[in-house]
């Protein structure tokens, strides 16, 4: 029996290759944290380098499976695949995890300049939110399977 498809419309792709461009760059910037790349690391005070390598395990856990679960999603949706917003899903609830503690129990305000961290986080929630409502809404749409 054929399964019937909807055609995947441009913007779509285009949304798509834009949200796996934008969680690679959240990549590499956790990439070259954990790996501590000089050429990276090198536009950071004394201060914040001591912030960001005093992180507990498991807040580098939430960050991991923030950064790697949005990647992932984005990954899923060029593939059309309704995991996609599973992975955006579990993005989200360990960004917002990791964004409590940032904000809640440490100085990541002052440590990061002031109140363009916290408008630089929003846009990071927006953004898997954002993107877990498409993949909810391509699935149900018959563009994700």
């Amino acid at each position: 029996m054929s399964e019937i498809r909807a055609k995947t419309p441009l913007w779509f792709w285009i949304l798509s290759v834009i949200g796996l461009l934008w969680f690679a760059m959240g990549a590499f910037d956790y990439t070259a944290t954990q790996l501590r790349l000089d050429f990276y690391m090198s536009s950071f005070t004394e201060e914040q380098l001591a912030y960001f390598y005093g992180f507990p395990a498991w807040y580098e856990a939430t960050w991991a499976i923030s950064v790697w679960g949005a990647v992932a999603g984005a990954v899923l949706l060029l593939m059309r695949k309704k995991a996609a917003s599973l992975m955006f899903l579990i993005s989200l609830i360990s960004f917002v995890i990791g964004a409590i503690y940032s904000y809640g129990f440490t100085n990541a305000m002052e440590m990061m300049g002031g109140i363009g961290s916290v408008i630089f986080s929003a846009v990071i929630f927006l953004s898997i939110l954002g993107y877990f409502w498409l993949a909810r809404w391509a699935s149900t749409r018959g563009i994700l399977r």
